[in-house]
């Protein structure tokens, strides 16, 4: 496991709020002010029960000093990794934390900004509810849940100073107020920015829709807290230029495992393509892309690849490690 700018985060508080979602409070261990974040930004939680890091947005007003908020839900289909959280973050239990990160970033000069968070997906877009409203911009949070039962952070975003730009709609209740994107996007422009985060069904949904309509794909913001992802395929080799090692990745193998099984060592978090940490420049070869991380735009310049998931197209990709 990886250390690199580790810190060590103490449970300041925690609550158990509607739909199996923990509102967790961390503060360093140490005393004194967090490391300062920016909206869109996550924590890296390391499991060492499990030899696991998880990735969780933060929820918290990014003008917060005292502490960080997440929210974790508890997801029985999950690799372990939440329902270990859920076990673990008690009060007074000490976390190893790399972070903050941020590769979800809010563009703070948009003329109008559109937030779409899906269940759990709604963290990363309290934050940047709360940085928008600070800012004095124009912004809509729509919150989608199964069901106003199961919707975290109910009370919090009825009651606060934005409550008038947040629109929630529930599975359960009248198709009228159901979300609807043909009915709540903005038209496409240069200054209108889309941000989703939610199940991957969702923000494909959301995605699809919106660049359909027009919306630039640089416009239309997200961030996969999962995927499903196929990392099987044809065998091919891997050249590190650097280190003079050439490596063959099976059909049932990543690069990454493999690289790691010759003594090449490159960090893996999510192992499912969408936190970033396994980037590695390509020099050479053709990419098959399987992550959910890289842009379209990325993806076209064919010069990086998530080592966790993706392979190659042809029988051999050269990468500068």
């Amino acid at each position: 496991m990886s250390m690199t700018n580790a810190q060590q985060l103490r449970v300041l508080s925690r609550i158990d709020d509607r739909g199996d979602i923990s509102r967790i409070r961390f503060a360093p261990v140490e005393g004194g002010d967090i490391i300062g974040f920016e909206a869109g930004a996550h924590l890296d939680l390391y499991l060492p029960e499990l030899d696991l890091w998880r990735q969780y947005s933060l929820c918290s007003d990014p003008s917060e000093t005292g502490f960080y908020e997440i929210g974790v839900l508890k997801d029985p289909q999950s690799r372990g990794g939440s329902l270990k959280v859920h076990e673990t973050a008690a009060e007074g239990a000490i976390f190893t934390v790399e972070g903050p990160r941020n590769h979800f970033p809010l563009d703070e000069t948009a003329e109008t900004t559109v937030l779409l968070g899906g269940g759990i997906g709604i963290t990363p877009m309290i934050a940047m509810a709360k940085r928008l409203d600070a800012l004095g911009k124009d912004f809509t949070l729509h919150y989608c849940t199964r069901s106003e039962e199961v919707t975290a952070f109910l009370d919090e975003l009825n009651g606060c100073g934005f409550a008038d730009r947040v629109v929630f709609h529930f599975d359960d209740k009248d198709a009228d107020q159901k979300l609807d994107l043909t009915r709540d996007l903005p038209a496409p422009g240069a200054g209108t920015h889309l941000y989703v985060c939610g199940p991957q069904g969702f923000m494909d949904w959301v995605i699809d829709t919106a660049e359909a309509a027009g919306h630039a794909s640089a416009n239309v913001h997200r961030e996969y807290f999962s995927a499903d992802v196929d990392v099987t395929g044809d065998t091919f080799e891997v050249e590190c230029a650097e280190s003079g090692v050439t490596i063959t990745v099976g059909p049932d193998d990543t690069i990454a495992k493999a690289l790691a099984r010759a003594g090449i060592k490159i960090e893996v978090k999510c192992e499912e393509g969408v936190c970033g940490t396994c980037l590695t420049d390509v020099l050479e070869g053709e990419i098959d892309h399987r992550d959910q991380f890289l842009t379209d735009e990325e993806r076209e310049d064919g010069d990086v690849i998530c080592a966790c998931c993706s392979r190659a197209k042809g029988p051999k990709l050269v990468l500068e490690i």
